[in-house]
């Protein structure tokens, strides 16, 4: 496959430019969006803000929301117009759709599963969500998602977390302490609280991503020019990064407590695959078909899949395997992009033979793999404390079953047996909250 030698990447992340998706890959900000998300809603969009202000569990101000009480439904029925002719009006605007795909998609999580989280709530199990999505929401989300580039349904990236974030105090940053959730189901608007941790940390993580997708480009075309220095601060740089993220990924413990997961999980479950939706969801007036779309998980983070592309490790074929490829849709197009050129040029120079024909470079290569093989690890031992411990639901929020193999297989293949040939633990429990890709 012949690929162009460069990749259009960013370096100038343009925040103010409104005619370009928020979701292109730049060298500063990786894969978090180019600019901060909007925080609140023009007011031709009144309505639909109100309902999100009104929708969690517990409101900003400490208050119980319709979610509380199971009002939720009724007040979308009651209270939401269809506002499709006046988001086509902001069509031109892609910030603003992004951030409207974003509210919409919550919307339809909490309209379709608040039956499921009331049943949970109980201790009863989740039984049947609703299976039809009102034309006020289900034409207007169809709407924003095809100009935005995402699926009908709530995403990591363009809903749930990457653009979900607003900073206290402009001035400070993306510092952790300085940043706070949008829209949230349970009490995510407490900036103390576990579902505000669960996405947060996400987000902190995913900042350091642009030092990351700066040293996988350093590389890519240190390896192509032959030039061994360059290849090695590269690889040095793609180290940094996977360091910084595997430590702020320790966060999570603090910020999210195991206990609490599954209080939120419940509204982050998609419709393929799943219990609660055994005939799918029908789009009212978008078409007669049922739809299935995948939930929102951490395995469309795109982290570990350019990690895994750049130095060339090779996945086992398994069913686990053909459902991660199908995650790949589940991200913004750009990052899709952007990993398939990662993949296939890491094969065309050849980085792993590169690496390995040098013992200083072999040595920065071993450290990258090293740094992956913790993130997994890391990321196992979130998924036994968090879900395994806590829920008996058979599957993943997107859709994959909870366990494939033995928890001693995971064991085996993360810390090195057979060789560590694989460098995955080929469970689909390492889905759920920042999973990995081929």
């Amino acid at each position: 496959m012949s690929l162009p030698s460069t990749f259009p990447l960013l370096h100038d992340i343009r925040p103010d430019d409104i005619s370009m998706s928020p979701f292109i890959v730049s060298t500063t900000r990786g894969f978090l969006p180019r600019g901060d998300p909007i925080t609140k809603l023009p007011d031709a969009f009144s309505a639909l803000e109100n309902l999100l202000q009104r929708m969690p569990i517990k409101k900003l101000d400490g208050e119980p929301g319709l979610l509380a009480n199971g009002k939720f439904g009724d007040a979308v029925l009651a209270d939401l117009p269809d506002l499709t002719d006046v988001i086509l009006k902001h069509a031109y605007d892609m910030v603003l759709i992004t951030a409207l795909y974003r509210d919409y998609s919550f919307l339809a999580s909490a309209y379709l599963l608040e039956p499921c989280h009331e049943r949970h709530v109980k201790g009863e199990e989740y039984g049947l969500a609703r299976d039809r999505l009102p034309k006020n929401i289900a034409v207007p989300l169809n709407t924003v998602s095809k100009i935005a580039g995402f699926k009908p349904w709530m995403e990591y990236a363009g809903s749930y977390a990457l653009y979900n974030y607003r900073l206290e105090d402009e001035k400070l940053g993306l510092e952790y302490d300085n940043t706070r959730l949008i829209r949230a189901f349970e009490h995510g608007l407490d900036p103390s609280s576990s579902e505000a941790g669960f996405v947060l940390v996400h987000v902190a993580m995913v900042r350091h991503s642009g030092e990351l997708v700066d040293g996988s480009l350093q590389v890519i075309q240190s390896c192509a020019d032959g030039n061994r220095d360059n290849f090695n601060a590269g690889l040095a740089k793609v180290v940094s990064a996977m360091t910084k993220i595997n430590k702020t990924m320790n966060l999570m413990w603090n910020k999210s407590k195991p206990g609490d997961y599954n209080s939120f999980r419940t509204f982050i479950f998609g419709i393929a695959k799943q219990s609660m939706f055994p005939n799918g969801v029908i789009y009212e007036g978008v078409s007669p078909e049922p739809q299935f779309f995948r939930g929102e998980s951490g395995a469309n983070d795109s982290i570990i899949p350019l990690c895994d592309n750049l130095l060339e490790i090779t996945m086992p074929n398994t069913p686990l395997t053909e459902i991660l490829q199908d995650f790949r849709s589940y991200r913004p197009g750009n990052h899709r992009e952007f990993l398939e050129w990662i993949h296939y040029r890491a094969q065309e120079v050849g980085t792993k033979t590169f690496a390995l024909q040098d013992a200083n470079s072999a040595k920065w290569y071993l450290q990258a793999l090293d740094q992956v093989r913790d993130f997994r690890w890391r990321h196992w031992t979130f998924t036994r404390e968090y879900i395994l411990k806590h829920s008996k639901h058979k599957t993943a929020t997107g859709g994959s079953p909870i366990v494939t193999v033995s928890y001693s297989t995971c064991t085996s293949l993360l810390l090195g047996g057979k060789r560590n040939k694989h460098l995955l633990c080929t469970s689909a429990v390492t889905l759920e909250l920042l999973g990995s890709e081929v």
